[in-house]
């Protein structure tokens, strides 16, 4: 028979699944590129006898090789001893060292799994809570040596009796102590890096390497980089670069729809990256200074030609990359508003017919409806591009100096945006359709002398005598045209406010083809119980005349026109206001307010 001492040694049960849990860590980029080491010898001094493991200040975490557990505890127990190397708990160092006390040893425990929690590596070999104490280890520290340690939320992976932090001497003289701190944090970052151009496509599934950056990618990161005016909104804007789509659309270079935040160009065409720069800058001037809600019921391609002078126009003056060959541009234009510069040039649509966009010749490169590609979320639009803007305008002044005084003006104008047309009409039967005024007397006490005998106060009181009362006029677009659920919605805003002023009852004029007086009406029944005649066509000024000739209708009574804007000329000759449905315009210049309902 073989002696003792020849005999093979017996294998170890755990070291394969320990191996296993190895691997299992490695999978994280961030932990494995922290350059520690593992000890699992049976003549280990350090490894705790009643726990898992714990790690030194030298970069070795010393594993119990007779403790027993899964691939995945294995992992999350590494895990947690990498992380105390990570986050400093056991910064290397020359010279005596101080071991932390039990309360800031469980303080960094704690950190350590509350950061575990988010950034999941196997599996806890014991129970942790299901929510972690905030503040940083020196606060927790502080608390829990006044309070006493907590029941749960601090289990290492040393046991109970032990701590899974050892500080030691660095050992090696030749070279500088590990930096473990910014090793995690650098690898941490190069983690995330490569998740986000994973993400973001720029990594290829299948070999893992990285595909070149395109040009308008690039344009849009130094946006996002470098200028803070239109940083915000670049960061939330996708570019689609797709040929087939930018073809079947008829994208010439770019084009850009607001609703979904998607800048849309053609990958076929070749522009240096500056001249990329003033492409996506001029789609997103476009987006945030909201052209395509802004163009009411003008023609679509003459606003956006307007609009591309305006904006060109800025964008050289502001220095932002290259205009490319074809773009509008007339220096004539400088200091003028959009709208001022459409009303300049609606007059010869013949030659601006012929200009071209960004999206081609006569087609507008802002867009109404978004391209088919799947569904969206939505948000506020309007708050989302007026927020945006502000702030990298704000930004922009501290870090990059002035910008065109126009382009000034229309942020400002946007930081302060209209009032909704409920709030204007509100306001205009304020100023037109005012309420009596009640009377005050000290014949009649006010409520509020109960409180103070003391102080005579004047009560107010409505006088029993006759009045005269306020009323107003609405004519009524009942044409084939109006959509019904206009119709309540703007009745319904009249009989509230009408209401909320004591205005007993409205003359109502209904109109089609032909007027049709239904007399004076209740406020509230205006919106339930009105009966609307006709539905054929669309004059309006039958009905107008109808309420100005007629002797019980007062002569400084307002008139109120609602209508689709699908109708005659008009000529009101007293106070008159017109309600509309928000993007229609009227075939003539009103002379009254015109309220858009959205």
């Amino acid at each position: 028979m073989k002696p003792a001492a020849a005999k093979a040694k017996k294998p170890d049960p755990g070291a394969e699944v320990f191996t296993q849990g190895l691997a299992l860590l490695r999978r994280n980029p961030a932990l494995a590129a922290l350059p520690a080491q593992v000890c699992r010898s049976e003549d280990c001094t350090v490894a705790p006898p009643g726990g898992w493991a714990v790690v030194d200040s030298d970069g070795t975490v010393h594993v119990n090789p007779r403790r027993r557990a899964e691939p995945e505890e294995w992992a999350w127990v590494l895990a947690h001893c990498l992380l105390h190397l990570g986050f400093g708990h056991v910064p290397a160092a020359r010279g005596t060292r101080v071991q932390p006390d039990e309360c800031a040893a469980a303080a960094r425990c704690a950190v350590v799994n509350r950061f575990l929690a988010t950034f999941p590596v196997g599996r806890a070999p014991v129970v942790l809570p299901q929510e972690y104490p905030g503040g940083d280890e020196e606060e927790l520290a502080a608390r829990w040596r006044r309070d006493g340690l907590p029941s749960a939320g601090t289990a290492g992976t040393a046991g109970t009796a032990d701590r899974d932090q050892l500080l030691v001497e660095w050992p090696r003289h030749d070279r500088v102590p590990k930096d473990w701190e910014t090793a995690f944090a650098a690898a941490l970052t190069r983690t995330m890096s490569a998740a986000m151009d994973r993400a973001g496509g720029r990594i290829d599934e299948q070999t893992g390497e990285r595909l070149p950056e395109r040009p308008w990618t690039r344009a849009l990161n130094w946006f996002v980089s470098s200028y803070p005016l239109l940083g915000g909104i670049a960061a939330a804007f996708t570019v689609v670069a797709d040929a087939e789509l930018a073809r079947a659309h008829g994208i010439a270079v770019a084009a850009v729809n607001a609703e979904v935040g998607e800048i849309y160009v053609n990958p076929l065409r070749r522009h240096t990256d500056e001249e990329w720069r003033f492409i996506l800058g001029h789609e997103m001037l476009h987006a945030a200074l909201r052209h395509g809600e802004r163009r009411g019921g003008r023609d679509p391609f003459l606003f956006n030609v307007a609009a591309d002078y305006v904006i060109n126009g800025w964008l050289l003056e502001m220095g932002v990359g290259d205009m490319p060959e074809g773009l509008l541009h007339d220096p004539r234009l400088k200091g003028l508003s959009t709208e001022e510069v459409y009303d300049r040039i609606v007059g010869d649509q013949r030659r601006i017919r012929r200009l071209a966009t960004m999206a081609g010749k006569n087609r507008p490169d802002i867009l109404g409806e978004p391209l088919d590609r799947g569904p969206r979320d939505y948000v506020d639009l309007d708050d989302f591009y007026r927020r945006g803007l502000q702030q990298g305008f704000e930004l922009h002044q501290r870090q990059r100096g002035l910008l065109p005084a126009g382009l000034v003006q229309e942020i400002r104008a946007l930081a302060h945006p209209p009032l909704p047309w409920d709030a204007q009409l509100a306001r205009w039967f304020d100023e037109f359709v005012p309420s009596p005024e009640p009377v005050r007397s000290y014949s009649r006490p006010a409520r509020r002398q109960c409180a103070t005998p003391d102080i005579p106060r004047a009560g107010r009181y409505r006088p029993e005598e006759e009045v005269p009362r306020c009323t107003f006029g609405v004519v009524l677009d009942t044409s084939g045209s109006m959509d019904p659920t206009l119709l309540g919605k703007a009745l319904g805003a009249i009989a509230s406010y009408a209401a909320a002023r004591d205005v007993p009852a409205a003359r109502v004029v209904h109109c089609d083809a032909a007027p049709h007086d239904a007399g004076y009406l209740p406020v509230e029944e205006i919106a339930g119980r009105v009966r609307v005649h006709g539905r054929g066509g669309t004059v309006l000024q039958p009905g107008i005349d109808l309420l100005e000739r007629a002797e019980d209708f007062p002569p400084g009574a307002p008139v109120l026109v609602i209508t689709d804007g699908e109708c005659d000329v008009l000529r009101v000759r007293r106070e008159h206001a017109y309600l509309v449905p928000r993007g229609a315009g009227l075939p003539f210049t009103p002379r009254g307010p015109v309220f858009r309902m959205t």
